[in-house]
């Protein structure tokens, strides 16, 4: 039986533009691994339109951080060499690395080009506003500074389906661009009447040439890095038929165990289901509704209903594709998709996300480490350090859940005789300090359990017909287990 694995999302929107993330994160290895983390999901490694682009506005998908291009050698995070530094003492420490990729769009074009377009609605990209007519668009990438290593395939208009910016009038719109089989696709979210369309510019999954292009490109990327798998970014705006290609492509060629993750970023768990099933199951995808639930649970405090933490989440209805989260890069404070989980609620929730059979749990570099530019916040590392610790050595076996209260729940873990000492016990309150009873197996009569939150100093002692009587302090969660491993 393998131990419990757990993510780590090893950035936020505002680490430094210093060029050292990469070997932040190879002298963090060694200590991410003794603490129960054992992979991370790094930031988009590819050259951005900007050395402060955090790697979403993609210029270069060749170019890691090894050509001058866009006025730098580097990336925000590094330059190249560091990150295959960064890979390997991940991997000396027995940490796998997933890479975020992003497909959507691409950004800063070397030149701009002349061609077609008619504008639509932003609310309703299906609705036509305009009669066709010229605009000067960003369309033309020719990456001079990288010489056609690696790749000769030049970017042009004809690649693109839209785009956001006429400088030839100097103004924003919604421009789709014109020509033979040119469309918006069919495959996408519904968001907007289609969601294909989301920024710079769109990249054109019905042209044979860049299905070919982006394919062999995302077999080159862990040929190059060795890298143990994806995290795709924005897949609800790409066709869902090529993300099925894709994965199917990539998987083949690297002929092992190679780990996927979509964002996916829709509330509604049917919606999800229908992209899994679309795609063969082939990915797990991050469960945005239970991040919203855990949102929701801490701005309403004890008016939230405890019991419906999981109703209508991804974990709840599809747990073998579920990435469990409580928050990321674009939900933390002034980004996005902000949705910030409260300080108050953060134990709990990374307590119902972390200790529980399933899922796969994805811990936020800004939760653990800190958040830093305008809205910045201390990390709490110390605060979940022993959530990860109980994970790694004590939840396992089966879970036995305590969903009687809407303001205290709690649930146990049996242990497995794989893993001495394990087992542990878990109570969640979001009102007055509590207990509660529950049932841990006789074998465990007489035991002393202890809080690994720190929360209580004095013991739970298993009773003869093994039940133990946890509390609980007002607000808080409290994480009882047998100590020792």
């Amino acid at each position: 039986m393998e131990r419990n694995h757990t993510m780590l999302q090893f950035f936020e929107w505002h680490v430094e533009s210093d060029g050292d993330h990469w070997k932040r994160l190879r002298d963090a290895a060694a200590d991410l691994k003794a603490n129960g983390i054992d992979g991370v999901w790094i930031p988009p490694v590819t050259k951005g339109q900007s050395v402060d682009d955090p790697g979403y506005s993609v210029y270069d998908l060749y170019d890691l951080g090894e050509f001058d291009q866009k006025d730098t050698v580097r990336t925000k995070y590094g330059t190249k060499d560091e990150l295959h530094e960064a890979i390997a003492a991940c991997h000396e420490n027995g940490i796998c690395v997933y890479v975020d990729i992003v497909m959507n769009h691409k950004a800063g074009a070397d030149e701009t080009e002349t061609f077609q377009v008619i504008e639509v609605d932003a609310e309703n990209r299906l609705k036509e506003i305009s009669e066709p007519f010229d605009i000067e668009g960003w369309t033309k990438f020719t990456f001079p500074g990288r010489e056609d290593k690696y790749s000769d395939f030049k970017w042009n208009f004809d690649h693109f389906n839209g785009t956001d910016w006429d400088e030839k009038e100097g103004r924003t719109g919604f421009f789709r661009i014109l020509g033979e089989n040119k469309s918006w696709n069919d495959n996408v979210d519904e968001e907007f009447g289609n969601y294909d369309y989301l920024m710079f510019a769109n990249i054109d999954y019905q042209h044979p040439d860049v299905r070919e292009e982006m394919i062999s490109w995302g077999k080159w990327l862990p040929d190059t890095l060795s890298c143990d798998g994806f995290r795709l970014d924005a897949i609800k705006h790409i066709s869902h038929e090529f993300i099925d290609e894709f994965i199917r492509e990539v998987k083949d060629h690297v002929d092992g165990n190679f780990y996927m993750v979509g964002e996916y970023w829709n509330n509604d768990v049917e919606a999800c289901g229908n992209f899994l099933e679309e795609t063969n199951y082939q990915l797990d995808l991050f469960d945005v509704m239970l991040h919203y639930n855990l949102h929701e649970a801490s701005l309403k405090g004890n008016d939230f209903d405890l019991t419906t933490i999981f109703h209508g989440t991804l974990v709840e209805k599809y747990p073998l594709n579920a990435v469990t989260f409580v928050d990321n890069h674009d939900s933390q404070p002034g980004e996005s998709l902000e949705s910030w989980i409260d300080d108050w609620f953060k134990p709990s929730a990374y307590a119902l996300v972390l200790l529980r059979k399933d899922g796969y749990p994805c811990m936020f570099y800004g939760d653990y480490f800190g958040i830093g530019g305008e809205n910045s916040l201390e990390g709490k590392k110390e605060a979940l350090d022993p959530l990860v610790y109980v994970r790694a050595h004590k939840a396992y076996g089966q879970q036995d859940d305590y969903f009687d209260h809407p303001n205290t729940i709690g649930w146990v873990r049996r242990g497995e005789k794989e893993f001495p000492h394990s087992g542990c016990a878990v109570v969640i309150t979001n009102g007055e300090a509590g207990n509660k009873k529950m049932f841990v197996g006789e074998q465990r009569a007489g035991e002393e359990w202890v809080d690994y939150t720190r929360s209580h100093v004095d013991r739970v002692k298993i009773d003869e017909e093994g039940f133990g009587d946890f509390p609980v302090q007002a607000g808080s969660v409290a994480v009882w287990s047998f100590p020792g491993f």
